[in-house]
């Protein structure tokens, strides 16, 4: 099989691929719009997605919803580029240093489950209502996620990889840049792509809180002033989002592997 056909059929298999993912979503999507017409659900709380479509449609076509999303995009693209740098380097530095691990180990347990949300009324008071404090929300939702997972892939590194270096005397730097970090790479591409979608949780919830622009802000908006079919438009957007974001670190991942 030539290089052509071995391309076609990828490409192909990812179509298939595609295809069958989309059965469950439009089975469902489906089944609510029969459900909507036959009166079975509250319209006036989850409308029909026939009327969250047009409802979509209507934003897009006045510039709000591309609006929104751009402001959304850009916070989230700078908090997470700022937490997964800080998660990052500080993951190796306790991943290759245990002592250093266990002496932080008590602060990080303590932080670590405090919801995200509640640091968005501190981070308020401390930095003001202006894009700092959101860009610090975000950055630390993605900030844990890449920490714990630069760590335990640096902590579990087949210990072959190592007993090889040490046998060939690698320098501790070519160790850790050429054996330990490339090993560690799937825990830490897991820890960027569950980074993401914390980044996207992130930016919404301080969108709520205090913002007069954003996806987050156009959700809680049209809450206030009931309008359930553009707060929907607005979750399904955010949906997308975290899809799409997901797949670009994946493929950035799949292109690393080769």
């Amino acid at each position: 099989m030539g290089p052509d056909q071995l391309k076609k059929k990828k490409i192909l298999k990812k179509l298939r691929n595609a295809l069958i993912a989309l059965i469950l979503p439009v089975l469902l999507l489906l089944l609510w719009e029969f459900a909507a017409r036959q009166g079975w659900i509250n319209e006036a709380l989850m409308p029909r997605p026939s009327k969250i479509g047009s409802t979509l449609w209507s934003l897009t076509e006045k510039g709000k919803l591309i609006t929104d999303v751009l402001v959304s995009l850009r916070r989230v693209l700078l908090g997470y580029i700022v937490g997964a740098l800080l998660g990052g380097g500080l993951g190796i530095l306790l991943g290759l240093f245990r002592k250093l691990n266990t002496l932080t180990s008590l602060l990080m347990e303590i932080l670590r489950p405090i919801p995200v949300i509640a640091w968005v009324p501190v981070l308020i008071l401390w930095i003001g209502i202006d894009e700092k404090s959101k860009v610090v929300v975000i950055a630390i939702g993605t900030f844990w996620p890449v920490l714990l997972n630069v760590i335990s892939g640096i902590q579990n590194v087949d210990k072959k990889y190592l007993e090889v270096g040490q046998i060939f005397m690698k320098s501790r730097w070519v160790m850790v840049t050429k054996v330990i970090l490339p090993a560690a790479l799937p825990s830490i591409f897991t820890g960027l792509r569950i980074a993401s979608g914390n980044a996207l949780m992130s930016v919404v919830g301080a969108e709520m809180f205090a913002a007069s622009s954003g996806i987050g802000y156009m959700i809680s908006y049209a809450r206030e002033m009931s309008q359930p079919a553009k707060m929907l438009a607005g979750v399904f957007v955010v949906g997308i989002l975290g899809c799409i974001l997901n797949q670009i670190v994946a493929h950035i991942e799949k292109k690393r592997k080769y």
